[in-house]
């Protein structure tokens, strides 16, 4: 497999000026074939340019030329299937068979968002026609709909090479909003990032689009990804990441001269609250499901569960004591990189220290050979309360267990916790009715709350919801994942009085797209 390890500008390639780098194998250290070159701030401006250059002709493509695109994208990707599954595992250490999950799920992404555009309602059409002889003001002729926001900058994840990174849903959302989008690959995965970038620029060559539609950076985010946020060009930001790359990203976005929305997904614990009939019933199944979901992908994902709330008792020590056996008996792994493991060790080792907390169950980490283990620590609810850091992330197989002494406790603890991607009940029939006030809290503070299951796992589908309050996302109005997504990389637009030959098709009268609309407040196709 040859690389030629330099940015792609549209159509392009970039020089070979800029400093060297070579993907590493996490599992044993040594460098991969290929060497990369990070881009220039000429690249970057280049990058842009072209995507400015591009976004009014791919804004004004009709659905059909959009979701069409979107599906040569998905099957560039299919084609590209044996490199992929050879590459990924090599630069992530991770199984070939994720490689394979993986890429069917951002395959899967791209197609879904071809048939919404082709569907045509997201644009949420309203139509309040003129009334010229309203007495005492005449009405107005008003059309709403939503438009492209312009040029996006998407950050690839380091722990969805494929799924959250350079075609990924926040590439494959912008796109189908009208974006021309400018990738950063992850500096861990470049040769991954260059396979499926490669691919996007046959799929806009093939479609005939501009070549500005889509370009794709090498090199890491504070040498490539913050000047492209500062680019006059760029319009808003897609990321997935640590928060401390997030609120970077977002400071830079909101210190432009022009400020843009950045959609930074970042740091979540997931907590797990398990009712009283639940832990008596089901303790060991909970206890084993529970230890599958933390140490799933070595808990390398933002939905891994980092905090259980058990109510106080005996069958709490029956539930921890299984668990933490269980976690003893499962195996860590190779983490996606170094950075992941030396930050997992530090994270884990500040926990054990930390005076108010026990550790049941523990492997030594090796982070010099990027080896991170299970962790399992407790602590009590005065002390959660009284010292939020027993509340951080840390990214890798570990959780902390707490037992609450009743609901009022429980409702303190919900109420003290940042903002999360998802919260989870345990609970069996006779839990219900659940306290009022802890659905409430529970709500107030996750973008999804599941019910007797776990975490890990995001359903790709129109219902999904992953965002969340604060630091969870930087807007909990918005999603990552689903045909929500759409939504980041569009506005509301309003034309008023214009005439017919010169507004969209969505708002013409007669509805020529035979999508669903609003005309004066009622739903219809008419």
């Amino acid at each position: 497999m040859t690389f030629h390890g330099r940015s792609l500008l549209g159509f392009s390639h970039a020089s070979a000026d800029g400093s060297s780098f070579e993907a590493l194998n996490p599992a044993t250290g040594d460098a991969l074939p290929g060497t990369f070159y990070t881009a220039s701030a000429a690249d970057v401006d280049r990058a842009a340019s072209l995507a400015a250059e591009a976004s009014a002709d791919f804004t004004s493509t009709s659905a059909a030329v959009r979701a069409a695109f979107l599906r040569e994208v998905a099957d560039e990707l299919e084609a590209s299937r044996p490199q992929i599954a050879a590459r990924m595992p090599l630069e992530t250490a991770l199984p070939e068979g994720r490689a394979n999950g993986e890429l069917g799920r951002t395959i899967g992404q791209l197609r879904m968002f071809a048939a919404l555009v082709e569907e045509g309602s997201w644009v949420d059409a309203r139509l309040e026609p003129a009334q010229p002889d309203r007495a005492p003001v005449p009405k107005p002729d008003l059309r709403y709909m939503r438009i492209s926001l312009g040029p996006v900058a998407v950050f690839g994840a380091s722990n969805f090479p494929l799924a959250f990174s350079v075609a990924g849903g926040d590439t494959a959302s912008a796109f189908a909003a009208g974006c021309p989008v400018v990738a950063i690959s992850h500096y861990a995965h470049p040769g991954t990032g260059e396979i499926v970038g490669s691919a996007i620029q046959r799929a806009v060559k093939t479609v005939g689009l501009p070549e500005g539609t889509f370009s794709l950076l090498q090199g890491t985010g504070p040498d490539v990804g913050i000047p492209l946020v500062e680019h006059p060009a760029i319009k808003a930001v897609g990321f997935t990441g640590s928060r401390s790359g997030g609120l970077a990203i977002a400071e830079r976005a909101a210190a432009r001269k022009e400020p843009i929305p950045v959609f930074a997904e970042m740091s979540s614990i997931n907590p797990i609250v398990v009712r009283p009939n639940a832990l008596a019933n089901r303790s060991e199944a909970m206890a084993m499901g529970l230890a599958g979901s933390v140490s799933l992908g070595v808990g390398q994902f933002c939905t891994n569960p980092g905090l259980v709330l058990l109510p106080a008792g005996n069958n709490a020590e029956t539930f921890i004591g299984a668990f933490s056996r269980a976690m003893d008996e499962s195996r860590g792994g190779t983490a996606l990189h170094a950075g992941i493991a030396h930050a997992y060790e530090s994270a884990t080792q500040e926990r054990a220290q930390h005076a108010s907390v026990e550790t049941l169950a523990s492997t030594a980490n090796n982070p010099g050979a990027n080896r991170v283990n299970p962790w399992i620590f407790r602590t009590s609810v005065a002390s959660l309360l009284a010292d939020d850091s027993l509340t951080s992330e840390a990214f890798g197989p570990s959780t902390t267990i707490v037992t609450y002494a009743d609901d009022d406790e429980l409702l303190r603890v919900i109420k003290s916790l940042e903002g999360q991607l998802t919260m989870t009940v345990q609970a069996d029939d006779a839990d219900h009715p659940l306290d009022a006030r802890i659905v409430a809290a529970l709500q107030n503070r996750c973008g999804r709350l599941i019910m007797n299951g776990f975490p890990t796992g995001v359903e790709v589908c129109s219902a999904m919801v992953h965002g969340g309050p604060f630091p969870s996302t930087t807007d909990a109005r918005s999603t990552s994942v689903g045909t929500g997504a759409i939504e980041r990389f569009s506005r509301p637009f309003c034309f008023q009085d214009l005439p017919a030959a010169m507004l969209p098709d969505a708002l013409k009268d007669g509805n020529p797209l035979g999508i669903w609309r609003l005309i004066n407040g009622v739903r219809t196709r008419d």
